[in-house]
């Protein structure tokens, strides 16, 4: 469960990287910004695979049906999400494009990333305890 928390601090941290550097200007931080993205598309890559491999099937195999269905729950929520962040790394991991629409780019960083601290925070509240509890 700690590699999870810490997963989770670090990609809370990534999210007020690019807040940061998007209130300093997007145009001008176009390459940090897309190189943030880039590091917390990866991340969230290894961390949504170890969650699918490793702490989902634990809590559907733990005999409870309730963390069973917890488990269903978040694993299938998360789809929606991946895509909708997957789609935003691909959209925005090119500077020029940042450069071209810093608008579009800020409205969708508020959306998606909005959704995403929020999953963080309701697993650190709902998931992971559960879990934890095994």
């Amino acid at each position: 469960m700690d590699r999870y928390h810490r997963d989770h601090a670090t990609i809370l941290e990534q999210i007020e990287t690019l807040r940061s550097l998007s209130r300093a200007g997007i145009a001008g931080n176009a390459g940090a910004i897309s190189q943030a993205i880039v590091g917390t598309a990866s991340l969230i890559k290894f961390h949504l695979a170890a969650e699918d491999q490793v702490l989902y099937p634990r809590l559907a195999r733990s005999g409870r049906a309730d963390l069973a269905a917890l488990s269903s729950r978040y694993q299938a929520e998360m789809q929606g999400l991946a895509e909708a962040f997957g789609r935003f790394v691909e959209r925005w991991r090119v500077p020029a494009r940042l450069q071209a629409d810093p608008e579009a780019f800020r409205s969708d960083a508020n959306t998606v990333l909005r959704a995403l601290y929020e999953r963080l925070r309701r697993e650190d509240r709902e998931l992971y305890p559960a879990a934890g509890r095994l």
